[in-house]
């Protein structure tokens, strides 16, 4: 059993400032969780959120930095597990952006999920996904934009 999780946006705001929102770790935060990202593959970095461990999670995503096209694309891995150097969740997290009209098409693509357990996480993944780049993460380029202006 597996599963992927595939979902587009379009955003009306150039690739440069989406992907700047993709990869300053300062910006990543302000949508997304504290981290320690550096846009260098090979780099390894840690998400960190509020641990739940009813569902068997620490709070911390461990990842590497796989692929980088600036602007394009950025590929990372994605494992979590209910302790450090306990991972029961392996997946890939990419990014594509492309420009369209004026604006960017973000393609997001977490591929992955293995077994019962991660096949019932990634609709949980799913929703947190559509709900954080829907809403929170367009609020914030919209102001960007807004401020720019």
């Amino acid at each position: 059993m597996e599963r992927d999780i595939i979902i587009s946006w379009y955003y009306p705001h150039p690739p440069g400032l989406v992907w700047q929102y993709l990869t300053v770790p300062e910006l990543l935060s302000q949508w997304f969780m504290k981290n320690d990202f550096k846009a260098e593959v090979g780099h390894r970095f840690n998400f960190i959120n509020k641990p739940m461990p009813a569902v068997g999670w620490d709070g911390i995503v461990y990842s590497e930095v796989l692929e980088i096209i600036p602007q394009q694309k950025l590929v990372f891995d994605w494992k979590a597990g209910p302790k450090p150097g306990v991972i029961n969740m392996e997946t890939v997290l990419i990014w594509t952006l492309t420009p369209h009209d004026e604006g960017t098409l973000l393609k997001l693509e977490h591929r992955g999920f293995k077994g019962m357990k991660n096949y019932l996480a990634s609709f949980m993944m799913e929703k947190g996904w559509q709900k954080i780049l829907g809403k929170r993460f367009y609020r914030l380029l919209e102001g960007y934009a807004n401020e720019q202006k």
